[in-house]
């Protein structure tokens, strides 16, 4: 088993554009859910045939959580897993936590790896985002963190941004790439239904910029980043040389994996496996019925679809000894068409994009997969 990803269901905010799993409204039952999560970590114990290369702290936002409850969920990892030597151990935390006691108490249970969602460099956006920091916070935190020791820091960008110009986005880069971390994740801001964002653009209040910004801000983040000696290891990664993200590249590498905690996702190779988005029905169903989670087994071609979607989002790219036997005609003049337009490049046996590819990574996986 490459990893195991723990799904933190608890903010203080609601951001403007977050639909993942989270509640504001946990104190009356955070103690319930923190024990129903080493429940689950002892019931699915027996899924780990190896040890564990990574540890994630997901959320919502981890960094809520007091120390006595990282201790806890430490004592059922330890009692029941094991890790190697070099186990990445990663906390997702946002700047306003970042202080002293918290930095300590992190470090003494093995957290060894920091996601700081910085998010953006103009307080403005950091407003109508409903973030809980502001830019100097952000800074400060990562400082803080980096005299306490923590030497594998990444943090979070969002471009695509309303009103986010690209000497703007030029100048964040260039900041936060020289405050001295090692990982960075920049993802274009996505409109996702159900959000505070979807209302703010429906009713014109908000409009995110557009196609052609966007893809000129993605060019300069691929560009500022090499400037700078990271490495671009994902469509929305980079890292310097051998520091990226163990976790997420076993995800991106269809690598086995255990979710643990409401919403999340588990992969043993086969099957995929999703516990239930309600932290009241996953506190009282673990360890008493099957009703917390569903899972399905991915037919071949639903396998063949999601490792084309995935390897070709990363540096590895695609092995096409894995497929070489069986591309259609169809495909492979898809395959030489993507070439021409100088969105894929074939290095001996691996299928790559380029980084104009980038652009387009979905749309060239999409023509190459097939249906049932």
């Amino acid at each position: 088993m490459s990893g195991l990803y723990l799904h933190i269901p608890f903010c203080r905010k609601r951001c403007t554009y977050c639909d993942f799993h989270f509640s504001t409204t946990f104190e009356n039952y955070r103690t319930d859910l923190i024990a129903a999560l080493g429940q689950e970590l002892y019931f699915r114990k027996n899924e780990s045939q190896s040890a564990l290369r990574s540890i994630y702290f997901g959320g919502g936002t981890p960094s809520l959580l007091h120390e006595k409850e990282l201790q806890s969920i430490f004592k059922e990892i330890h009692q029941h897993y094991e890790l190697t030597k070099d186990c990445e151990i990663t906390l997702e935390a946002n700047p306003e936590d970042i202080n002293e006691a918290n930095l300590k108490a992190w470090s003494l249970v093995g957290i060894n790896r920091l996601s700081i969602g910085l998010q953006t460099l103009s307080d403005g956006d950091l407003q109508w985002m409903n973030r809980a920091h502001s830019v100097q916070d952000g800074i400060r935190a990562i400082a803080l963190a980096q005299r306490f020791g923590f030497e594998n820091i990444s943090v979070d960008l969002i471009y695509g941004l309303p009103g986010l110009s690209l000497d703007f986005w030029r100048h964040t880069l260039k900041s936060v790439l020289e405050l001295g971390i090692q990982h960075l994740s920049a993802y274009c801001l996505t409109v996702e239904p159900k959000t505070a964002l979807n209302y703010m653009v429906r009713t014109k209040k908000l409009q995110p910029a557009n196609e052609v910004l966007q893809s000129d801000q993605f060019m300069e983040l691929v560009n500022q980043a090499q400037m700078h000696g990271f490495e671009h290891y994902e469509i929305s990664n980079f890292s310097l040389p051998g520091l990226h993200s163990k976790h997420n590249s076993s995800y991106w590498q269809f690598l086995p994996y255990i979710g643990v905690g409401p919403s999340a996702h588990s992969f043993d190779g086969k099957m995929r496996r999703w516990n239930i988005r309600n932290n009241t029905q996953y506190t009282r169903g673990v360890g008493k019925n099957d009703g917390w989670f569903d899972c399905e087994i991915l037919t071949p071609n639903e396998l063949r679809n999601e490792q084309i979607l995935l390897g070709l989002r990363t540096k590895w790219g695609l092995d096409l000894n894995r497929f070489s036997t069986n591309w259609t005609k169809k495909e492979s003049a898809q395959i030489e068409e993507f070439t021409r337009l100088n969105w894929i490049k074939v290095q001996g046996s691996t299928l790559l994009l380029t980084d104009i590819g980038k652009l387009h990574a979905d749309g060239i996986a999409a023509a190459l997969f097939r249906l049932d």
